[in-house]
């Protein structure tokens, strides 16, 4: 039995030796030859793997997977009847893989292996595809995008780009499942410049077919990868994307066939439906209305981040905002009804009025607030 490091681990350290900074370096996943299932247990490994073996090491909880090939059987990402044998070798299982540059390992001697010109795509900075098996999982196109907007210098090899096109083309992506593309939407989002993802993704044709009712156009992108270098939450980043949907059902259309998680969800539907009144808003009753529409003194960590989508996107300061939330949020209520009295609709406008009132002494009433 001989164990390999492969795939991100190695990548990442050859391109940190090579004076690229690595934001965040992969964790160590091992290739496996010449073992069986049972001597990887009764070496005190534990199972994991659903669709192929993969072992989690008894000490160091790293995975552990056994060498495979694959054989393409149906259409998706899933349809692939697995081959893990002592007789698969090292050189078998890094040719089903995505990319040239995580298609090296290295063994216990630090010693490279690298069957398809990996380290010197990456001194290239070229993102290429290993073979013609790519075109049989279309998530290596989503991927690609992601790899893309990790390391933006790199460029893509033309006959990656013609194999990606070629598969959206055959319907061969419209098999992949909404919570895996999902996943890869994002971590994309999450990387170095998420505006090259999509650029990606429209240039081979699979963001028509996955959100057909989303347009990026140049100003949108510019204000994803100005929230990225200022390290925004996913939330953020997802919200100003999904800004791009046509219309109110587009983006319900949208989230619905995407399937992101609440806060991203929720933070893309405020963005949407509150962007022109944080814009027009000026009046202490409009603000006041905004504010409660938004449910910012409920949330004020999400209305934060609403600002900072909308300020990205559109250009516009938001100290008044926050000053409107901050004096809103400090009106005693409970003061108020002592004060009132029990009839629920006076307490209720009362504190409306005071909330107006002091939304009015922390904005003066409104102004220019175009940065």
């Amino acid at each position: 039995m001989k164990t390999y490091v492969v795939g991100g681990w190695v990548r990442d350290r050859l391109l940190a030796q090579s004076g690229r900074p690595v934001s965040h370096t992969a964790d160590r996943d091992w290739v496996v030859v010449g073992s069986r299932p049972e001597e990887m247990l009764a070496q005190g490994f534990t199972a994991v793997g659903r669709d192929f073996p993969v072992f989690l090491h008894p000490q160091t909880g790293e995975e552990y997977a056994l060498a495979r090939t694959e054989r393409k059987t149906a259409p998706g990402y899933r349809g692939f009847v697995v081959h893990a044998d002592p007789d698969v070798s090292l050189e078998q299982d890094l040719q089903r893989r995505d990319l040239t540059i995580n298609a090296m390992a290295m063994d216990e001697r630090e010693q490279l292996i690298d069957p398809h010109g990996g380290q010197a795509d990456l001194q290239r900075r070229v993102l290429r595809h290993v073979g013609p098996a790519f075109v049989e999982d279309p998530v290596r196109i989503l991927r690609l995008a992601r790899f893309a907007a990790r390391l933006p210098e790199f460029s893509i090899a033309p006959q990656t780009m013609d194999l990606a096109r070629a598969m959206v083309a055959a319907g061969e992506a419209d098999a992949l499942v909404p919570e895996r593309v999902w996943q890869e939407i994002a971590r994309g989002l999450m990387e170095e410049q998420p505006a090259r993802m999509v650029e990606v993704l429209a240039g081979t044709g699979l963001l028509g077919r996955l959100a057909p009712e989303l347009t990026v156009p140049a100003p949108l992108r510019a204000a994803l990868d100005r929230v990225a270098r200022q390290g925004a939450p996913l939330a953020v980043r997802f919200a100003l994307l999904a800004s791009g949907a046509v219309s109110a059902a587009g983006l319900r259309a949208l989230l619905e066939r995407l399937r992101a998680d609440n806060d991203c969800a929720q933070l893309a539907r405020a963005l949407f439906d509150l962007r022109s009144g944080l814009r027009e808003a000026t009046t202490p009753a409009e603000r006041a209305s905004v504010l409660e529409r938004a449910d910012a003194l409920r949330r004020p960590a999400r209305f934060a981040q609403l600002l900072h989508a909308f300020e990205a996107l559109e250009g516009i300061g938001t100290d008044d905002w926050r000053a409107a939330a901050v004096a809103a949020g400090a009106v005693d209520a409970g003061a108020i009804a002592a004060r009132v009295g029990p009839d629920p609709v006076a307490i209720a406008q009362a504190v409306a009025a005071a909330r107006r009132e002091a939304i009015a002494a922390a904005t003066g009433g409104g102004g220019d607030r175009r940065a």
